[in-house]
């Protein structure tokens, strides 16, 4: 099977670590194929580049003609998910969803470790969008700016173990996940130094769209997550319409 890996941000180191990670990950035989924005932040944090990631997003799959089986969005609070999902006939899969919900098999009580104090409200806000705000133990922020984060990774590694035994001793963490690209395979380098399961979501993300392929459910054909309507649209790039209007049936003219 493939599965393209569409990571929001701008930066192209970030796409082979997110990219590298997954192939590890995978299961023998699944290709994965790492694709960058071509606009947009270079490390998306703030509430305002996660829009423009959307869009980004989806230019990046329209862009990408190659087959696949399943698409990973591999970026902070999992922009454009529910939209590509509508589009697309294959499986899509948001990393930090694929993080919560795995938490939730693998204990009663998740924390959360986020690097940005602007983005931490929201994967708070993700955290009550996919229904388990229940299961929040807590959220605690090394308040590393994340360029900084992503490339001074003992730093990094220091800090995420003092906050995982604050949630764990303190907030009552069954299960840990490291929130956010920059954090992609760090898990187990630090795993020996956590004493409870720590979860990255890039791993959790190829793991659950390799099961989601395999699992073979229909695309919705009623409901929002059914291809759009015929619709007009304006200023958007020929391989954007195109997406939108593929699945859809729809005519290539505007």
């Amino acid at each position: 099977m493939r599965i393209l890996l569409v990571n929001g941000n701008t930066t192209t180191t970030m796409t082979e670590t997110l990219a590298s990670t997954a192939r590890e990950a995978a299961a023998p035989g699944t290709e994965v194929a790492g694709v960058t924005a071509t606009v947009g932040a270079a490390i998306v944090s703030h509430r305002a580049e996660e829009a423009i990631a959307g869009h980004a997003i989806l230019k990046a799959i329209a862009d990408h003609e190659e087959p696949f089986d399943g698409v990973l969005i591999g970026v902070s609070t999992d922009p454009a998910l529910g939209a590509a999902r509508a589009l697309l006939p294959v499986p899509v899969v948001g990393m930090t969803e694929a993080a919560l919900f795995s938490a939730c098999m693998l204990g009663g009580r998740f924390g959360l470790v986020t690097f940005s104090l602007a983005s931490a409200p929201g994967y708070r806000e993700a955290v009550e969008r996919y229904g388990l705000a229940g299961r929040l133990a807590g959220l605690r922020t090394i308040d590393i700016p994340l360029a900084e984060a992503y490339a001074k990774r003992e730093k990094l590694e220091d800090a995420i173990v003092e906050v995982a035994e604050a949630l764990i001793e303190r907030d009552g963490a069954e299960v840990l996940i490291l929130a956010g690209a920059a954090a992609a395979g760090l898990p187990p380098l630090l795993q020996p130094h956590v004493p409870v399961p720590l979860l990255d979501g890039i791993v959790c993300g190829v793991r659950m769209t390799e099961a989601m392929i395999r699992l073979g459910a229909p695309k919705p054909t009623r409901g929002s997550y059914s291809p759009p309507a015929e619709n007009r649209y304006t200023g958007l790039d020929e391989p954007t319409v195109r997406l939108l209007r593929r699945w859809a049936g729809t005519p290539e003219g505007n």
